[in-house]
């Protein structure tokens, strides 16, 4: 009797870990002074979630964010209070998160809390999305990448209209031979970031992202409508980035471009929303496999700084790699 009461037990509890629910990843929030924070969390904790996020929610955020730029530390309170209703818990500290989650959305909206925010989930061992910018000047950007190989980091950072489906074509090869790119984005300036890295990183990533590293020179003119930033590749691409100013009528929803190729102009793909972007933040969660090489990411950031160098000077040429020696020379 004792011996079939054993085999019971021993079938109910087998039972019972067949039957328990799958392991989720706790995704932590940090910064809630942006539309991202909200929109990402309703991707994965809202009633039609992606079906990519059936394994992932966001359990944790911690609020801060910007506490000097009121365009965004005034939004904090609402989307606080649009992740709460999601089932998201509010925490006081970025430590008190870590304990809470096993992965991380760094959202701040100000670049410069970047690089300490960025230090604090490193050292924790989480894997890491930080979005854009990825820093508010480029000796920061370098010093994020530096402090992910000191500490073997998992991370990576974009902008989704890197994940156009033209542009991502062109990048799998798909058009052959590229012969250079026409982007147009809107442009909004921030006076306490790097001229460009504010906004017109939208405009920048798919640039790169079709086109790869291997940009030498950058060249900018600017007029009241914006400016127009000229890449210059070391096999022969070139790159146009039209900035237009935000407060232009039709600016606001002004993302196109044309990759030009062996096969002829090709378009580089309507915006999608954010999904994309997701997607891929949610399998580097599960592989730790980063889609965007370090390298890359920084070669986009000295490409903004060159231009806002060269617009400053009449638009002569810079070279990226003088920038990039100077930002790695204050960063020492």
């Amino acid at each position: 009797m004792e011996t079939d009461m054993r085999k019971m037990l021993s079938l109910i509890a087998f039972a019972g870990m067949c039957c328990a629910a799958p392991a989720v990843t706790r995704v932590g929030i940090i910064g809630l002074d942006t539309s991202h924070s909200p929109n990402f969390a309703a991707l994965l904790n809202g009633e039609k979630p992606l079906p990519e996020a059936k394994d992932f929610r966001v359990t944790v955020a911690y609020p801060w964010g910007s506490r000097t730029i009121k365009s965004s530390y005034e939004r904090i309170p609402k989307y606080t209070e649009e992740v709460k209703k999601l089932g998201v818990e509010i925490v006081d500290s970025i430590p008190a998160l870590l304990e809470k989650c096993d992965c991380v959305l760094l959202e701040t909206n100000d670049g410069r809390d970047h690089l300490a925010q960025a230090l604090e989930v490193f050292k924790a061992g989480k894997p890491v999305f930080i979005d854009k910018p990825l820093a508010a000047s480029l000796k920061d950007c370098v010093a994020i990448v530096e402090a992910g190989k000191k500490y073997n980091a998992k991370w990576f950072t974009a902008s989704g209209l890197r994940y156009l489906t033209g542009v991502q074509a062109a990048r799998r090869g798909e058009y052959g031979k590229l012969r250079g790119i026409a982007m147009a984005s809107p442009e909004k300036y921030e006076p306490t970031h790097s001229l460009f890295y504010w906004y017109a990183i939208h405009g920048a990533e798919p640039v790169f992202a079709a086109l790869g590293r291997g940009c030498e020179t950058v060249c900018c003119l600017t007029s009241d409508d914006g400016d127009v930033i000229i890449g210059k590749w070391a096999d022969g691409k070139l790159s146009s980035q039209r900035a237009l100013q935000a407060d232009r009528k039709g600016a606001d929803s002004a993302y196109v471009g044309i990759i030009y190729t062996e096969q002829g102009p090709k378009d580089a793909g309507a915006r999608e929303g954010y999904e994309p972007l997701v997607v891929r933040i949610l399998d580097f969660y599960r592989t730790g496999v980063a889609p965007i090489d370090p390298e890359e990411t920084l070669e986009i950031f000295a490409y903004m700084e060159a231009a806002a160098e060269s617009r400053a000077k009449g638009g002569a040429p810079v070279a990226l790699k003088d920038v990039l020696e100077r930002a790695k020379e204050q960063g020492k």
